[in-house]
């Protein structure tokens, strides 16, 4: 069976730009870390703290396990091999996906194993990948940081597949299916509650360095459906002027108690999301970028990422900038610069995430078939101080280095190692 690469999971992006405008309709001053603390993306002065990360992803087996049910020493070697793949291209990064969809790589007091591992969600594995993870990372001198997703139950809507003692399967209520799939409500203030003391059991019991949430809040919007959250609207949306203004406020608690918690259980950690690449189209809000997103993340997943920033609510973003450099649709250079200017003055800092499963594609366009489309666009980064670094998605395309993509990044921009923090 084909993988699914990671925006498949919703709407893959060329599709979503390709769609017709939509219309219109704190925690304190946590210290900023300093992981990617040094001015300019390239990295290339000696001792450079400049981000450089890679996203490995377990969904689906997406990058990692190869397949569920390889023995554990196998599945052990193979995760290795990726922290060591990181240091061969000059990475200090490994954005290490451990709660793919409410469930767990690591022995979880709330949730189940992933099935990932074995092939049966809360069957054990017998080992600790993500406890592996954090030692054999910062035994190479690389930061880990613990990437979660935090509403996504299933990538299917049968709860009986789910393991028994699943809380999903304890508490229906807390749970929508919509596009095929299973999500918890994140309007019901009981299950923002959960998903975070879910995630803070990993947050807790190992030194990560980060912890990262994707794009993922609301789902992407499905044609003909709606995502039935009326019940909790209800209940609890009094006072806002639409059931989009409240669930933005929803997302934004998330945020801000996720914040609030990463200062209290692991102070040294910091906090980041990954969000797709569009805020806000000018057209739908003159503040918005001049692109023709048919997904905006502050219409349609509710995320208003742009407010995150400016409010130093988070330590880093991370914008899912997955287009060429001209695209009409959604040009890089266009998004690199509004970005830029959305992180201007703010303690949050900016890194970009860069498309590298687009290279050497052959259902990608042209530029795609560059080698040197994604060093062009470090390149054009250098011109923008706000940029702290680049993250590319993902691991198994590092790995496998298309098109000589990557070693074309490394020899480009990464000539100096590049230092952390911890």
């Amino acid at each position: 069976m084909r993988r699914l690469s990671r925006r498949a999971f919703a709407v893959a992006a060329v599709s979503a730009l390709a769609m017709a405008p939509r219309a219109s309709s704190a925690p304190g001053s946590r210290g900023a870390g300093t992981a990617a603390g040094a001015a300019g993306a390239g990295g290339g002065a000696a001792g450079s703290t400049a981000m450089r990360g890679m996203w490995l992803a377990t969904v689906a087996n997406r990058d990692w396990p190869s397949r569920p049910g390889l023995p554990a020493a196998d599945q052990r070697r193979d995760l290795v091999k990726y922290l060591d793949t990181a240091v061969k291209y000059g990475l200090n990064t490994v954005f290490f996906q451990v709660r793919p969809a409410a469930d767990a790589l690591w022995p979880s007091a709330h949730e189940p194993w992933s099935e990932c591992l074995t092939g049966v969600q809360g069957r054990d594995p017998g080992w600790d990948p993500l406890g592996t993870a954090v030692t054999e990372a910062h035994a190479r001198g690389l930061e880990l940081h613990a990437w979660f997703n935090p509403y996504r139950v299933a990538n299917h809507t049968d709860r009986s597949r789910l393991a028994a003692a699943h809380p999903a399967r304890k508490h229906p209520d807390w749970v929508v299916p919509y596009g095929g799939k299973l999500y918890y409500n994140p309007g019901l203030p009981e299950v923002r509650a959960f998903v975070q003391e879910a995630m803070f059991d990993a947050v807790r019991k190992y030194a990560v360095d980060g912890v990262h949430f994707d794009d993922y809040f609301y789902p992407y919007p499905v044609a003909g459906q709606s995502f039935d959250d009326a019940g909790a609207y209800g209940t609890f949306g009094g006072g806002f002027e639409s059931r989009a203004a409240w669930r933005r406020d929803n997302i934004d608690r998330l945020v801000r108690e996720t914040a609030a918690r990463v200062e209290e259980v692991r102070p040294a950690a910091r906090f980041g999301v990954s969000p797709f690449g569009v805020w806000r189209n000018a057209t739908t809000d003159s503040r918005g970028s001049r692109t023709q997103g048919g997904v905006q993340t502050y219409d349609d997943l509710y995320a208003d990422t742009r407010k995150w920033v400016q409010q130093g609510w988070i330590d880093y973003i991370v914008p899912q900038l997955y287009w060429h450099i001209g695209m009409a649709a959604a040009d890089y250079a266009e998004l690199l610069s509004w970005w830029s200017k959305a992180a201007e003055g703010s303690r949050t800092e900016l890194y970009i995430g860069e498309a590298l499963y687009k290279a050497g594609d052959a259902a990608q366009p042209a530029a795609w078939q560059k080698t040197g489309e994604l060093s062009r666009h470090l390149t054009l980064a250098k011109d923008h101080p706000q940029v702290r670094g680049h993250v590319f998605f993902g691991a198994r395309d590092v790995a496998a280095n298309p098109i000589g993509a990557m070693a074309r990044v490394a020899a480009d921009h990464y000539g100096k190692p590049a230092r952390t923090t911890r």
